[in-house]
């Protein structure tokens, strides 16, 4: 159930810090031609989707993490590793993460699954003999990990995958405001500041915009918006209510975790543990990596790109074989 990872760390970039940011941000951004669709929500919202690959072949739904999009380096490349395979692949932008607000004062959260249920009964309607399966980045992540615990026997894909993922919410605000790991606290912070500022100009705000001026931690800001926005108490009840981890040991579906050991965004105490997980779950440790890094190569101008590999490795095994059932399961 926890077994090392193959995982070899580039020399060049040593360290948790240097392999989170090198990724995010010194990556050259992958070209790749996406299609765009919008999907209407039940509740009146819509989510924006960005499709890569052609054909009729498999589909594989991308989560991206926290103020994620298709331009982050991780999801295009990822999009991009997909078409390669002859499958197709779909970006799910959480809502007001495609560059234009969502419609309602609700903002997406890492507990939010109703509208990757909403994405995958769509595709389902459209295609149900089509093999499909689903990644999860970071925040995507815990999405991912808690829908497929919630769903048990019923999650209707074949494999999925989570990498980076805060698996207890609480600890990892702690851990973002530990050392070195504050700069991303305070990185990802103003980003969620913008787009809150971007989004809600009108009277039904249920907190003062004001205040978010002065908000300077995860947990000032769980408290301020996303706890208001979205029915939860406080920041430690959001947390408590959404974390992925309690989740894991109800997955019925092969799942692969990738992890690093190193991880900026979350102590080590809170790695899940074999007791944690299900036997459908397979945790991948690394002892480096850090954060959606895990970039391997013998130079800087020749970087391996580990997490485009073993993804579409592990995901082959279960989207190019035939697996008894499952026709009858899409059809159902």
């Amino acid at each position: 159930m926890i077994v090392p990872s193959e995982f070899q760390p580039a020399w060049w970039l040593p360290g948790p810090h240097i392999q989170t940011v090198w990724g995010s941000r010194f990556r050259p951004p992958s070209r790749i031609e996406v299609l765009w669709e919008r999907l209407e929500l039940p509740d009146g919202d819509f989510v924006d989707l960005a499709w890569s690959g052609k054909g009729k072949g498999p589909i594989v739904i991308v989560i991206h993490g926290l103020e994620g999009s298709y331009r982050s380096r991780y999801a295009s490349g990822i999009l991009k590793a997909i078409a390669r395979r002859g499958w197709r692949g779909v970006l799910l932008h959480l809502r007001g993460c495609s560059g234009e607000p969502n419609r309602l004062t609700r903002s997406y959260h890492s507990g939010d699954t109703g509208d990757f249920q909403t994405l995958l009964t769509s595709l389902r309607q459209r295609e149900p003999a089509t093999p499909l399966a689903a990644v999860g980045y970071s925040l995507g992540g815990n999405i991912l990990l808690k829908w497929l615990g919630e769903t048990g026997s019923q999650a209707n894909l074949r494999a999925a995958v989570g990498v980076s993922v805060p698996f207890d919410l609480a600890r990892a605000a702690w851990q973002l405001e530990q050392g070195l790991s504050r700069a991303y606290q305070w990185s990802l912070v103003k980003a969620l500041q913008r787009s809150v500022r971007y989004k809600l100009h009108h009277p039904d705000c249920p907190f003062d915009l004001k205040s978010l001026k002065e908000v300077r931690t995860f947990k000032e800001f769980d408290n301020l918006v996303t706890a208001p926005l979205n029915g939860f108490a406080d920041a430690d009840d959001y947390w408590r209510r959404s974390s992925c981890r309690p989740f894991l040991r109800k997955i019925q579906i092969p799942t692969l975790l990738l992890h690093s050991v190193d991880d900026p965004f979350l102590p080590q105490d809170a790695i899940p543990s074999a007791s944690d997980l299900s036997r459908c779950v397979q945790l991948e440790l690394s002892t480096r990596g850090g954060h959606v890094g895990f970039i391997g190569g013998p130079w800087p101008w020749r970087p391996q790109y580990w997490l485009e590999e073993r993804i579409p490795e592990f995901l082959s095994l279960y989207l190019e074989t035939e697996i008894p059932g499952t026709a009858a399961l899409a059809s159902g």
